[in-house]
């Protein structure tokens, strides 16, 4: 069976590693997270929503092989997460196994598998050939949910954390955070703020926090970095830039635009119900809380109920700590 057929393709982007052109390494960056891929008798893995995120593939945080296997057999592992749709995570010995399923008539196709270490520096994507023979689609490796699974569980084993927020950099270099569950207005705030300034959105709908380390521009006063990520939201704003992070407003609707300083504690608790954080081993959960003292105490945090309209931005630009 041809490895291609029935599955279409986009044209190759990434690096030749070998002269017979069979081999390929390609990477890409998301939150200061690098994901290397190494592949054979494929084009360029990396779906559109990554090509600006792709960097040089010397060296990698996490490295994934891709191979073509026949069929993908049963798991028989713990079973750690069942996402109730697309994905489920196992655990067997050392390793992690991520299973990705797709409708098919009334039942779930198994159409890819990941087998990773648990630091997530290394692992194999299986692509099931069976799988594919029916499928009429572009066979993108790393399609959603798995590119933001990898970044999310790394940034695990690192003083970062990926947000439910929307980052917005200003021309004299003040970058604001602005964090919200689904409805909260971080799409709303995102289209008040280009239409009235010249601002940088890194990310309408998800954005990462890490510790600022120097390496991707001058650290600012507060220490923590913030960064785009391709996995946007209604505005469409998916940007791999940074911006040293100087505050972190907490969305929500009311009346009158009032801004609200909050405890250390209470900035905690809101933004962890605002992280993307896997549940599954305790000391992810954590790292997380202990990363999130950490980014508070450097942090200026507070609630913003808002209106939905120009004053709300009026407000932040007027807003001195």
């Amino acid at each position: 069976m041809s490895f291609t057929s029935p599955v279409t393709f986009g044209d190759p982007i990434s690096i030749p590693r070998s002269e017979s052109g069979t081999g390929y390494r390609s990477a890409f960056c998301v939150g200061g997270v690098t994901v290397g891929i190494d592949f054979y008798l494929w084009p360029s893995p990396l779906p559109l929503p990554l090509d600006p995120f792709e960097v040089s593939p010397n060296s990698s945080d996490i490295m994934v092989n891709i191979e073509w296997v026949e069929n993908l057999p049963k798991v028989y592992g713990h079973r750690l997460f069942d996402s109730g749709s697309t994905w489920r995570l196992h655990q067997s010995g050392s390793k992690y196994i991520f299973d990705f399923s797709r409708e098919a008539g009334d039942k779930r196709l198994l159409y890819k598998r990941l087998l990773i270490d648990r630091r997530f520096s290394s692992g194999v994507l299986q692509m099931s050939r069976k799988a594919f023979s029916t499928h009429t689609g572009v066979a993108d490796p790393l399609e959603y949910p798995l590119d933001e699974l990898l970044i999310m569980h790394r940034l695990t084993q690192e003083r970062a954390i990926e947000l439910h927020g929307t980052g917005i950099v200003r021309a004299n270099g003040v970058a604001n955070l602005f964090v919200g569950h689904s409805g909260a207005g971080k799409s709303t705030t995102t289209r008040l703020w280009t239409s009235r300034e010249e601002v940088e959105v890194l990310s309408d709908d998800r954005i990462i926090v890490r510790y600022d380390d120097g390496r991707d521009g001058p650290a600012g006063p507060t220490g923590m970095r913030m960064y785009g990520t391709p996995w946007h939201g209604e505005a469409m704003f998916a940007s791999p830039n940074s911006a040293p992070l100087t505050r972190i407003f907490v969305l929500e609707h009311g009346h009158g635009n009032v801004i609200a300083r909050l405890t250390r504690s209470q900035a905690v608790g809101e933004l962890f119900a605002r992280a993307f954080v896997p549940f599954h081993r305790h000391e992810y959960l954590e790292n997380a809380l202990s990363f999130l003292e950490q980014l508070v105490s450097s942090v200026p945090c507070y609630r913003y109920s808002f209106e939905p309209d120009e004053r709300a931005v009026e407000q932040i630009q007027q807003f001195n700590d």
